[in-house]
């Protein structure tokens, strides 16, 4: 059996050394109220670059300690159960799942899921109908302000992640009467234009970000879904209209500095985003789990009638 360790280390960009891969073993007997799983699928995120610092920098987040398993997101089959509402053969999630192939766990700690939801693709649980989904639905609702019939314009960064890709399809089923990314490649930008419906999209890596934008948010920006920070979201800040909403979900590009969260904006854009009324306040979807079983009943439903597109 496979136990994956970290090795935290500093400010800087994570490489493979900061891993290693461990055989081990997990105990032979399952205690009443837990059960035996076979890991499926593991979800890596952007947030874990936080985990690996001493101080993640978030009071909802533990760093992951050095020498110990990792964990985060994860999807397994019960193999064996001594838990009353557990039998072999269910599938189950917990967002704090360690990484290795097999492992024992409470059963209390695990939530059973019906893959009928999703047209039997379980690994959704972990994106469009989990947190990533989650945290995109409950983002535009609590944050965006998005209404119905008044022609808002959204614009979302790191549009082609896993977040983005869904937030600007939501954006859109939720009312925005125009959606643009912004992504890295030409072959994403097609990808979100062609399959996920997006009115157009940006390679920030080609031509003029700031030029881009004004032609193609003509009538400036109402909702920026913002999942990247930096020199991408001035560019955007600078078009938004008077009283417009940032939903700050994200911010990956300044991850490696030590920076705090959200990291302050430059003078000149935060003097816009005071003048025009903008907000721009922490998201956590964490804050929300009141809403998660009506939002994700929301998203599998989108998803069985294909109006929610997943790569």
């Amino acid at each position: 059996l496979f136990n994956s360790n970290i090795i935290l280390g500093k400010n800087g960009v994570p490489v493979a050394e900061n891993f290693r891969l461990e055989q081990s073993t997990i105990a032979d007997t399952v205690q009443v109220g837990q059960v035996r799983v076979k890991t499926l699928y593991l979800s890596v995120d952007p947030y874990m670059r936080c985990r690996m610092n001493e101080d993640t920098g978030s009071d909802y987040l533990q760093p992951w300690q050095l020498s110990e398993v990792a964990d985060g997101g994860g999807i397994g089959v019960v193999e064996e159960s001594k838990h009353q509402n557990l039998a072999k053969g269910d599938f189950v999630t917990s967002f704090t799942w360690p990484w290795q192939t097999a492992a024992i766990l409470d059963g209390d700690s695990l939530q059973k899921l019906v893959p009928q939801l999703v047209n039997g693709r379980l690994s959704y649980f972990l994106g469009a109908a989990g947190v990533t989904g989650l945290t995109a639905l409950l983002g535009i609702r609590e944050k965006g302000h998005v209404a119905a019939g008044a022609n808002q314009t959204m614009v979302v960064s790191g549009a082609a992640g896993a977040c983005g890709s869904l937030a600007g399809q939501i954006g859109r089923l939720e009312g925005c009467s125009r959606v643009v990314g912004i992504a890295g490649t030409d072959e994403k930008c097609s990808i979100l234009v062609q399959e996920m419906g997006f009115d157009a999209a940006i390679n920030y890596k080609k031509g003029d970000v700031a030029k881009q934008l004004r032609e193609l948010c003509p009538g400036g920006v109402d909702v920026y879904f913002d999942n990247v920070g930096g020199d991408i979201s001035d560019a955007v800040i600078s078009q938004m209209n008077q009283n417009s909403h940032i939903i700050l979900c994200g911010q990956i590009s300044q991850y490696n500095k030590d920076v705090p969260y959200p990291p302050p904006l430059p003078a000149d854009i935060e003097k816009i985003q005071k003048e025009r009324n903008i907000t721009r306040e922490r998201f956590l979807v964490l804050n929300y789990m009141d809403k998660q079983e009506a939002s994700v009943l929301q998203l599998c439903q989108w998803i069985q009638e294909g109006k929610l597109k997943v790569r």
